[in-house]
């Protein structure tokens, strides 16, 4: 199969990122969506409706929204898990709402306490009020490849789980290697199975970098005719139930592999860096992205 000309992605700094990072500042959110919006990005998930106690690097989600200054055509996204997240996500303007199960009961136990099938008819709900208020929702299905707790995963399992969120009402489904083990033989064979039951046009990927694979696997997935790919500028993130599982595959370094195999993206690579750099400068770090430390690095030599 010949690439896509074009690829859209789906920035998940802001809340798949820094959900996972110590805290930051209101204030900083929004001016991290800002830049990331002024860069060209299409698509910015920027904050969650989640409990509190749970995840309170998010707490201030309501705040984030009112605050950023929203560009025409953008896409500012919230992840929703249940009824009261959704409304909440709704009185704040979100112009979209995304749902996450897994594909692996272990997983789905220790992250959500239920089963895969009980958190699908959770989301039952959520997904009738947003048909009733004309807002698209995003599923996501976590583990794709391989669970912290119970090891591989079998590709029949994650086309089961992403065939019932398109067919519940989802118009996109995200399939994301949460722990970062995948090779292209287990991403082939995992979409396989998907890609029997669910078109390429209503799939995405989400892969994180803990082994190093992740821009690897994501040329398998355009090569087997997905173009969404979600990235975090920076490669902010983790995951907290997965012990040693780095940060998400970070938009910078995306953005240069479309450069270099010649697909749209429409996102300003330089304006991309200095996000990355502004965040992880107030998180007191280095960005994760190679790309971003290059032009760090090449942006001081030459103003020295």
């Amino acid at each position: 199969m010949s690439l896509q000309k074009r690829v859209r992605i789906v920035e998940v700094g802001p809340r798949d990122g820094l959900q996972n990072e110590q805290s930051v500042s209101t204030t900083d959110k929004i001016a991290l969506i800002d830049m990331l919006s002024t860069a060209g990005h299409s698509y910015i998930e920027s904050g969650a409706f989640v409990s509190p106690k749970w995840v309170p690097q998010m707490a201030d989600s309501g705040e984030v929204f009112a605050g950023i200054t929203r560009k025409a055509g953008v896409t500012y996204a919230a992840l929703t898990p249940n009824l009261k997240g959704y409304e909440a996500a709704k009185a704040a303007g979100a112009t979209e709402v995304a749902i996450f199960g897994a594909a692996s009961e272990a997983f789905s136990q220790k992250n959500i306490n239920c089963s895969i099938s009980e958190s699908l008819e959770r989301f039952a709900p959520v997904l009738a009020a947003a048909q009733a208020d004309g807002i698209k929702v995003r599923g996501y299905v976590s583990c794709v490849v391989g669970c912290p707790y119970q090891g591989k995963v079998a590709p029949s399992e994650v086309a089961r789980v992403a065939k019932s969120l398109i067919e519940m009402g989802c118009y996109e489904v995200s399939l994301g290697d949460t722990i970062g083990v995948g090779t292209p033989n287990t991403v082939n064979a995992m979409l396989d199975a998907v890609l029997a039951v669910v078109p390429a046009d209503k799939l995405a990927v989400h892969f994180h970098d803990t082994y190093g694979q992740a821009l690897t696997n994501i040329y398998v997935a355009l090569n087997r005719g997905i173009s969404i790919i979600d990235s975090a500028v920076a490669g902010l993130g983790g995951c907290p139930y997965a012990a040693g599982a780095s940060g998400n595959v970070a938009t910078e370094d995306v953005v240069y592999l479309l450069n270099g195999l010649g697909i749209e993206h429409g996102i300003d690579l330089t304006a991309l860096a200095k996000a990355g750099w502004f965040i992880t400068g107030k998180l007191g770090k280095q960005p994760s992205s190679k790309v971003g430390l290059a032009l760090k690095a090449k942006c001081t030599q030459t103003s020295t």
